[in-house]
């Protein structure tokens, strides 16, 4: 929007020095409510109007006018009314036109950009320019003070995202996790490993028979030595993990051991009940 609309026109206008130039006639502003209370302020190519036009929230500012081309009513190529505030920013209204050259443009607050609703004093000027020897007009017709709502909140306007450098951004991470202490671990050691011994008490007293343990072995050697280790390298991977490993490292370790376990789990339990329908116990 910095780029001058108004000079972008001139340049397509045509050469400076033609012989004629495009101007204005019967020029008026004019802002209110109703038409028919509304203010109105005449103003000419060389002069503009005397006092500044008060927009409210609930107003509409009209611009009428005639172009013309030297002496002749004609309607250019383009004609624009431009509202710039204080820092350059401008906003273009097309003027609606007919070939008589006749035209005008209505605006409301609603029409203009944030910025501008947010300036205090907007300065109007009509551009006017065609194509051929004619020279091209950037005419100061009026000025504009902006009047908001005070029962509203006034429009915030955000800056947009410039790319470029940006400030450092500092990360604090989080601590690693720490291992309980020494003692807490060498509690539950201990009592995993009081609970061997009351698992073999517990299977001599539910009368589990070790004289099979020979013919189990005789008949599913295989199966039954992987099912047995296969648990035990479970164990050891779950000590790893507590001890050294992370969940990345015992996760397929895990799962190549689980598939081994119930493969070989599967021939053992089915050698086991095959003694058991013999009815051996």
């Amino acid at each position: 929007m910095r780029l001058s609309i108004a000079s972008s026109l001139l340049f397509l206008a045509g050469a400076a020095h033609a012989a004629s130039s495009w101007t204005i006639a019967d020029a008026s502003v004019s802002v209110g409510y109703k038409k028919s209370d509304a203010t109105t302020q005449k103003f000419t190519d060389s002069q503009h109007a005397a006092k500044a036009v008060v927009l409210g929230h609930k107003d509409t500012l009209t611009v009428s006018l005639t172009t013309k081309e030297g002496s002749t009513s004609k309607r250019p190529h383009q004609a624009f009314l431009i509202l710039t505030e204080s820092s350059g920013l401008e906003a273009p209204f097309p003027l609606t036109l007919k070939a008589s050259g006749k035209g005008s443009v209505e605006i409301t607050q609603k029409d203009l950009p944030v910025q501008l609703l947010l300036s205090d004093v907007l300065k109007a000027s009509i551009v006017v320019g065609s194509f051929g020897p004619s020279k091209a007009s950037i005419i100061p017709a009026f000025e504009v003070e902006v009047q908001l709502d005070a029962n509203t909140p006034a429009p915030q306007y955000k800056a947009p995202v410039r790319y470029g450098k940006r400030a450092t951004i500092q990360h604090i991470f989080r601590a690693d996790a720490k291992s309980p202490p020494i003692f807490i671990s060498l509690v539950f050691v201990l009592a995993v490993l009081a609970a061997v011994p009351a698992l073999f008490f517990g299977w001599l007293f539910l009368g589990a028979n070790v004289n099979h343990l020979p013919k189990a072995l005789g008949t599913a050697p295989v199966s039954h030595i992987v099912f047995f280790g296969s648990i035990i390298a479970i164990e050891g991977a779950f000590f790893l993990y507590y001890s050294a490993w992370n969940l990345f490292q015992i996760l397929p370790v895990v799962i190549v051991l689980s598939i081994v376990s119930f493969l070989s789990g599967t021939k053992a339990l089915s050698e086991v009940q095959a003694r058991r329908l013999a009815g051996e116990r």
